[in-house]
């Protein structure tokens, strides 16, 4: 796949003026840091266009991806880019935005289906393949006025490392060698790195939040049914969504809006009638912890003393803002069953629904996942940038294996161990009146790249699936930095369609802590 660079891309200085009844003098404003809420000022104030940031993301792509620290996010460039930002910056000035998003730059894991550009999920096995059409949140981030700046790296077919066939391996902005985590990997790196001003990843079994966590940037896993599934290449449909991921809380929340509604096409959207917003932006509040209980769920702490370290601190702020803290308990059989109940689903699920996705494609590609295992295994030595993934491959054989959803096993999780799950988690929050339960998104700090992980992931326990097995949000806020300089994000786990609280509670801390950085790796460009 040819990545397109743009030679005349450049790093920009933005300069806008608050809107106020009283003038305020202009000052610079730097893309790595602004939010989506001051880029627009800037479009107002006419200091900015939107063909501007397009080159001015253009630039750090250029200078980061392919060189520099060779991060490896970006799988292939719009070429369209720049001509769609002129376009919208005529429509600004003729007919005003259409949204917050309106000539905003975004990226989007591999997996969601564009129309004009391939998507692959990540492997060379279905390389150069072109969906029939958008994803349905694709069109919603296109009609909203958005830029698809790229389709960024990933792990392939949505799980394991941050590594594919088709795209290689993804190096982590803080530590190159660290990983970003997976399997939104690329999306995590990507919008760390300042590549574009939101990313889109999805989430089966914790791939928006480790990446979120481990990049040192926000992230949502929204409640199951929030988003549309449609065009997304699954993992398992029983869990899989997409989630907006950002360096701000706010950006979070202006695409959260943007992207939420029911779609006639995925059923399991009907849920979210009469409760989704389209303006999400309108509950941030900083004074959100005060009166807030927060539950910590210490049963996931004690496996890495740095993250532990930020924890706690994290706690003393929400104390000082206000919030009541109470330590929460899991019983035994929850703490042992996100993994068996997981697989149990995700394997089996896979193995039925690629095919299902595989069918919408043109002739010529796998249409099954034997299929795509037969191909796989042609594939022994690295050519122009290409495979292998035997890590990746090795599981395939084992979703191939795994069974059919007739099952009994099956069937006795997903019809009763998921509800069981979910009202126990839910029935935590109930007991003691907690806005959230929080927790270390990932217990301990990313692993280097150049260890092999444990064949059963790594041990100790993590709390990310639970939001996948009960359906409910988890919102990742960055809450500072191990001692060697790795980000460590804290959990906020809600209830079902509470995403207004949530983010309401992430930006409180968010702002009282302030504790994302730019990756060393990827600063500022000269003007």
């Amino acid at each position: 796949m040819t990545r397109l660079h743009c030679a005349s891309c450049f790093a920009v200085v933005l300069l806008f003026g608050a809107a106020s009844a009283t003038p305020v003098a202009a000052q610079d404003v730097d893309v790595t840091s602004a939010t989506i809420e001051d880029l627009n000022r800037a479009f107002d104030a006419g200091t900015l266009t939107s063909e501007q940031l397009v080159q001015s993301y253009l630039a750090r792509i250029a200078a980061y991806d392919d060189a520099g620290p060779e991060l490896n996010a970006v799988i292939a460039l719009n070429p369209e880019a720049l001509a769609r930002a002129r376009a919208l910056d005529a429509v600004r000035a003729a007919e005003g935005a259409r949204s917050p998003l309106h000539g905003i730059p975004v990226v989007l894991k591999d997996n969601l289906d564009t129309a004009d550009l391939p998507t692959t999920a990540g492997s060379v096995l279905l390389a150069g393949s072109l969906p029939p059409d958008d994803a349905f949140l694709v069109r919603k981030l296109r009609d909203a006025g958005a830029i698809v700046l790229a389709k960024v790296n990933m792990s392939e077919f949505a799980s394991g490392g941050a590594m594919s066939s088709l795209g290689g391996r993804t190096r982590n902005p803080h530590d190159l060698t660290r990983t970003p985590s997976g399997s939104s990997g690329g999306t995590g790196a990507a919008i760390a790195a300042a590549y574009a001003q939101v990313g889109l990843g999805t989430d089966t079994g914790g791939s928006v939040r480790g990446p979120s966590t481990a990049n040192g940037i926000a992230g949502l896993k929204p409640t199951y049914g929030l988003l549309s599934r449609d065009g997304i290449v699954p993992l398992a449909l029983s869990f899989d969504t997409a989630g907006p991921m950002a360096r701000h809380v706010y950006d979070v929340a202006a695409a959260l809006g943007v992207m939420a509604g029911v779609d006639p096409a995925d059923a399991a959207t009907a849920a979210s009638e009469g409760r989704f917003e389209t303006d999400y932006t309108q509950y941030l509040d900083p004074d959100a912890l005060r009166g807030a209980r927060i539950g910590i769920a210490r049963d996931f702490l004690g496996q890495d003393p740095d993250v532990d370290w930020v924890v706690e601190a994290a706690l003393d702020v929400m104390r000082e803002a206000g919030a009541t803290v109470v330590t929460v308990r899991f019983p035994e059989w929850l703490l042992d069953a996100p993994g068996d109940f997981y697989a149990t689903v995700r394997y089996r699920e896979f193995r039925a629904q690629i095919a299902d996705y595989l069918a919408t494609l043109k002739p010529g590609f796998p249409a099954s996942l034997a299929e795509l295992l037969e191909r796989a295994v042609r594939l022994n030595a690295r050519t122009d940038g290409a495979g292998p993934n035997p890590g990746r491959w090795r599981l395939m054989r084992e979703e191939e294996s795994s069974g059919v959803l007739s099952d009994p096993e099956y069937r006795a999780v997903r019809e009763h161990g998921l509800s069981l799950v979910r009202a126990m988690v839910g029935g935590i929050l109930d007991a003691e009146d907690l806005a959230a339960i929080v927790y270390p998104t990932s217990p301990r700090r990313p692993g280097r790249i150049d260890i092999a992980p444990a064949p059963s992931g790594g041990g100790g326990r993590s709390a990310t699936r639970y939001a996948n097995l009960t359906g409910f949000p988890d919102l990742i806020v960055p809450a500072g930095f191990t001692g060697e300089g790795l980000p460590v994000g804290l959990s906020f786990l809600g209830r079902a369609f509470d995403e207004p609280r949530l983010l309401a509670l992430g930006y409180a801390f968010e702002q009282a802590t302030r504790a994302r950085r730019l990756p060393v790796h990827t600063p500022p460009l000269e003007p």
